[in-house]
């Protein structure tokens, strides 16, 4: 039986991969013997087996928002479960519009699924998902596992949510994509693990003059929607987490920056423990 872990399969910050980036956003949480999914960027599928776990053992899905780097290998995860064989539906908990991003993907991939449900007796795949709207500001529990929802701050999307996981005495608290924002400390407050997207404000102008295109557009998004590493170091100081984790990495994959510099941010306001986050890192709890 495998121990309580997170694995982060994904780290990346942003939907484009390049030669020596890392794969964009997906987590798994490994918890009492379930397996939840939070987030399916690109790379989900071959990420979760490579952690010796099966499609069909996916007990939930949590997709924090309707960015493509989010979600973009969610319908490819479902199909590719289905024919592995699993009949049993698995939960989606997500922002309202994922339902239509779900019958679009049926409805483009429709020829090879009437094919397989006639040529392979495959199940209907459309009765594989439930799907559930965040709101934000509530609680569930799914078996023993508490999980709390609160929105953060991405504009300009609004179904923005941060996810708190309780079970037992531990918990594991993901920031998803936000901008820096004081009521993550009480939402992070003693976790056993704090997951939080970071960004190097140097690095901000460094993807810029790649860009090939003046664009003060993208600035300005990176600027308003997303945390530096120092206020990320803040919160996790601020809320007494047993652990930081880093993830969506805001630049990835450029040789001017290195660990150091992340550390180097991280460690202005946070001494405890930090990981940086790679593809495929586990984290055992």
């Amino acid at each position: 039986k495998m121990v309580d872990f997170v694995s982060l399969l994904g780290v990346k910050g942003g939907p484009a991969i390049r030669p020596g980036s890392n794969m964009p956003t997906s987590t798994l949480i490994h918890i009492s013997g379930k397996n939840f999914l939070v987030d399916a960027g690109l790379g989900v599928s071959r990420s979760i087996c490579d952690q010796g776990v099966t499609l069909n053992e996916i007990d939930a899905i949590f997709i924090t928002h309707m960015h493509s780097d989010h979600y973009l290998e969610l319908g490819p995860l479902i199909h590719t479960a289905w024919v592995t064989g699993r009949v049993i539906p698995i939960p989606i908990y997500g922002p309202k519009r994922l339902k239509h991003y779900w019958k679009a993907f049926l409805a483009s991939m429709i020829d090879d699924i009437k094919l397989r449900i006639e040529d392979e007796g495959r199940i209907n795949l459309e009765k594989l998902t439930k799907f559930h709207s965040l709101e934000g500001g509530e609680s569930f529990c799914l078996s023993d596992t508490r999980i709390r929802v609160i929105r953060n701050v991405h504009p300009p999307i609004k179904d923005s949510f941060a996810l708190r996981f309780e079970w037992g005495k531990l918990s594991v608290v993901l920031s998803g994509d936000t901008a820096y924002m004081p009521e993550m400390i009480d939402f992070a407050d003693h976790a056993d693990l704090l997951i939080h997207e970071v960004m190097l404000s140097e690095g901000i102008d460094l993807i810029m003059s790649r860009l090939g295109h003046e664009d003060h557009k993208l600035k300005n998004h990176l600027l308003q929607s997303h945390t530096l590493a120092e206020k990320a170091g803040l919160i996790a100081q601020c809320a007494k987490v047993k652990c930081l984790a880093l993830n969506h990495f805001v630049p990835d994959g450029f040789s001017e920056f290195n660990d150091d510099d992340w550390l180097q941010a991280i460690r202005k306001h946070w001494s405890g423990k930090v990981i940086l986050g790679k593809d495929g890192i586990r984290i055992p709890l």
